[in-house]
């Protein structure tokens, strides 16, 4: 039987014939538009496969050897020739794909930040890991947060054993990664909305302070919440 986009459009379903992808890739109502596609998306590597646990690792594998390789590449501007190897592990085990939307989750884990709402971004993974170690912490130690944004960076210094209580003025994006670190087992993450200018106070001092929001300066309240001999990273 005809599909009825066929029937409109002879020249679609004539054209199918010769290159089956292309014709029936519009069709939208036959069945074999359905087993084209499915091939379609097995046969490029798609994460909507059943193999997305496996495709997303070695995405993050990849994306943690790029940033392995900048670090190298970048040491004259940074000061340093390599990332830490803790640092370097996490960023290929925390899944970047679940703190970004669904319509760029194809692109999570390319080295380059992108849009998560309200005008803000989840930072390049190459800063991120930069900035994580920059912060020198390690195991059990108490990291302020400023701009939780996706929860993203949350995450990443959880999953080295820190303590990080992270802070976002936006209200909706806090509360969504609120939830999401919860879901994503993130869950020694402390968040809060609010202004992180003034730091979180009862939570203080603490071992490191991480300023994710743009800053001018560094404001006075977390200078006072930090340890002595601790460090900020804005």
């Amino acid at each position: 039987m005809q599909n009825r986009l066929a029937t409109s459009f002879p020249s679609i379903r004539a054209r199918g014939r010769g290159r089956r992808l292309t014709g029936w890739l519009w069709c939208g109502f036959d069945i074999r538009c359905m087993l084209v596609l499915a091939g379609f998306s097995l046969a490029a590597g798609s994460p909507f496969t059943a193999n997305a646990k496996e495709y997303y690792a070695k995405a993050r594998q990849e994306l943690a050897d790029t940033i392995a390789s900048m670090a190298a590449e970048t040491q004259r501007e940074t000061g340093r020739k390599a990332f830490g190897e803790a640092v370097i592990k996490v960023m290929a085990e925390v899944p970047r794909h679940e703190f970004v939307p669904e319509n760029v989750r194809d692109l999570a884990y390319r080295n380059r930040p992108l849009p998560i709402g309200h005008g803000q971004t989840i930072s390049q993974p190459y800063i991120v890991a930069l900035m994580t170690n920059l912060l020198n912490i390690g195991s059990g130690a108490k990291v302020l947060e400023v701009g939780t944004g996706s929860g993203y960076q949350a995450a990443v210094l959880a999953a080295l054993d820190a303590t990080p209580y992270t802070v976002e003025i936006i209200a909706e994006l806090g509360e969504k990664a609120a939830d999401r670190l919860q879901r994503t087992g993130y869950t020694s993450v402390e968040t809060r909305v609010g202004d992180g200018y003034y730091g979180w106070p009862e939570a203080a001092p603490f071992d490191a302070i991480i300023v994710t929001a743009a800053a001018s300066h560094v404001p006075p309240p977390l200078v006072a919440q930090l340890k002595i001999g601790g460090r900020v990273v804005i």
